[in-house]
């Protein structure tokens, strides 16, 4: 079965690649938007809707999940795209795919001049492989945490299609934190999105509920007493145009003892997450089990 699915997928990249960065995703998308409303789940994202925005009517909860699925089928068409949708250029351009203003513009430069260990967050909004090309893009020394497909054939094609557009490739896993702060000590830029369940994490609130999160760019973030920031993409016009995001360095609360106080850390930046997705509801991942 997972050579089967090795080979489905291989097969589907290639399809895609002949259909182009423009029609494959449209494909894409209006396949989503038809089947995605008959799944599990579809009722999952609509009960995470109407629990997160329990003031607006059946009809947005609606449109809001339509919107997903389109995103959602967009973002997985983009793949074998991403180096032919990544135009940023030196000089602004605004009919270029990427776009990017003045302001994180220079974000990403002072990273690049003057190197030091950051930690980057993300999450699953727009094309969320982007905020790791951008890193890489722009001449940092970056690592990302990924994780890996069950099967390995799938898991494989994936990670030849990341291989080289977003630094080193960190797999989840018990060794993950151990090479995550190894990066750090090398002073790389780290990156990882930070917005799914972790049932071993602390109870944070997350959208007007509670919700356990992963406290391990916090853990990192009090070890290391590095730089946190936040990175996205928002994807333009309902195509593959985007402009990214990035913040400057984030206050976390500490401790009496001056350190990263991680719990409350892991609140913060759960809360620019949530305040990211109140801007764009429709380009976030509600299918996930978020809440449990």
């Amino acid at each position: 079965m997972d050579a089967l699915l090795g080979a489905l997928t291989r097969f589907l990249f290639l399809l895609l690649r002949v259909l182009g960065p423009r029609l494959g995703p449209a494909l894409g998308a209006a396949v989503c938007r038809s089947l995605g409303p008959f799944s599990r789940a579809h009722r999952i994202a609509m009960r995470n809707i109407a629990d997160s925005f329990p003031d607006r009517d059946a009809a947005w909860h609606r449109a809001v999940a339509r919107e997903a699925w389109d995103n959602l089928g967009r973002t997985v068409c983009e793949y074998v795209h991403i180096e032919r949708i990544w135009d940023l250029t030196e000089a602004p351009d605004p009919t270029a795919r990427i776009q990017v203003d003045d302001v994180t513009r220079s974000r990403f430069w002072d990273l690049r001049d003057r190197p030091r260990p950051t930690l980057v967050f993300a999450a699953h909004l727009a094309n969320w492989e982007l905020p790791a090309v951008a890193a890489a893009k722009h001449g940092l020394h970056a690592a990302v945490l990924y994780r890996t497909p069950n099967s390995k054939p799938v898991a494989k094609a994936i990670l030849d299609l990341r291989r080289g557009m977003m630094g080193e490739l960190i797999p989840a896993g018990l060794m993950a934190p151990t090479r995550l702060a190894k990066a750090l000590d090398r002073g790389a830029v780290v990156g990882m999105i930070v917005d799914q369940r972790f049932g071993r994490g602390p109870t944070i609130d997350f959208l007007g509920r509670p919700a356990q999160a992963n406290p391990l760019l916090a853990n990192l973030a009090r070890r290391h007493d590095c730089e946190v920031r936040g990175c996205r993409a928002i994807r333009l016009e309902g195509s593959s145009r985007f402009r990214l995001e990035l913040t400057d360095p984030i206050p976390l609360p500490r401790d009496a003892e001056g350190l990263v106080d991680v719990a409350a850390a892991t609140q913060a930046v759960n809360d620019i997450i949530a305040g990211w997705i109140r801007e764009h509801p429709g380009q976030w991942l509600w299918m996930h089990r978020r809440w449990r």
